[in-house]
């Protein structure tokens, strides 16, 4: 019987979230027959992986140190095969910009934007409406913040609690679009409707804050494009497991829609109103099936 410690919770702003996921994955494995160890991450994990010796790890870790490389390069050090993505991938991925500069190499259209400081925005520094302010490394939406054309109020008046950097891009309107990668194969797309103004953190989390669409209500040219382009971006990344792309389509113009890809998830939430477990179950992979294979999946980058 093959040893799963699940790691979970931590210290980041998505703990909660990480919680759920790592207690759901964990009932979900103990149901495939797995011995099953779960794991509230702490500063001595290394410890605690030392005494448990599993055979694998499931990483259910959101946010900082769980999802941007740190726990990865950990596991690489005490040769433990984990889930999801590698060191390097993990670490892009959770970098925006420098995610940004690998898409658009790829060909992949991104939103325009800027990196600004914190002193920059002391000493003044605008940017033109609408526009949306991102933490360079924080997922879940943690942190985002929409500015509007017919909204008074500056970057100077925004409130400032993760680092020293932000990302600023255009506001693109449109459809929010959503795929799940496993392995080398897109699983399909699903649209959000936020019934708020985007799909933020409590959309994300709590129950009927959002509509989805499974799958995406799009011509088949455009479904199979945002696969496509989720896929490359999968790849271009390192991503190995499952991941799950984020775009928007702008189909408010007269112009074909465009397809812009606002970043890609290493680690997606597996919580009961997750979208990766919904996708999957759109094609006959129940969630047993899913986190069973996302463990027999799992592996060390060298």
């Amino acid at each position: 019987m093959k040893h799963v410690a699940v790691l979970m919770g931590g210290w980041s702003a998505e703990r909660e979230v990480s919680m759920n996921s790592g207690l759901a994955c964990s009932e979900a494995l103990k149901a495939c027959g797995y011995q099953v160890s779960p794991v509230d991450v702490g500063r001595n994990i290394a410890e605690v992986l030392t005494e448990l010796k599993p055979d694998v790890c499931f990483n259910a870790l959101h946010g900082r140190y769980g999802e941007d490389g740190l726990i990865q390069g950990l596991l690489e050090i005490m040769g433990l095969p984990y889930t999801h993505s590698g060191v390097l991938a993990s670490a892009v991925a959770m970098d925006k910009p420098m995610a940004k500069h690998l898409f658009a190499d790829a060909g992949l259209r991104c939103a325009e934007g800027k990196v600004f400081t914190r002193k920059d925005i002391e000493n003044g520094a605008t940017y033109p409406k609408p526009f949306v302010v991102k933490p360079f490394n924080e997922g879940s939406s943690v942190g985002v913040t929409i500015i509007l054309d017919n909204e008074n109020m500056s970057l100077a008046e925004l409130p400032w609690t993760f680092g020293e950097k932000v990302l600023v891009e255009t506001y693109i309107p449109g459809r929010e679009i959503q795929v799940a990668v496993m392995g080398d194969i897109a699983l399909g797309a699903v649209e959000i409707k936020p019934l708020g103004r985007f799909y933020d953190y409590e959309a994300k989390y709590t129950a009927g804050k959002a509509e989805h669409l499974m799958p995406a209500p799009m011509s088949r040219e455009d479904y199979d494009e945002v696969m496509r382009q989720a896929l490359v971006a999968h790849q271009v990344l390192g991503c190995r497991g499952v991941s799950r792309s984020d775009f928007r389509f702008d189909d408010t113009g007269e112009e074909p829609g465009k397809l812009y890809i606002l970043e890609t998830n290493t680690q997606p939430g597996m919580t009961s109103l997750s979208l990766v477990p919904e996708i999957a179950a759109h094609t006959g992979m129940n969630f047993e099936e899913l986190v069973r294979w996302i463990v027999e999946d799992a592996s060390c980058d060298r």
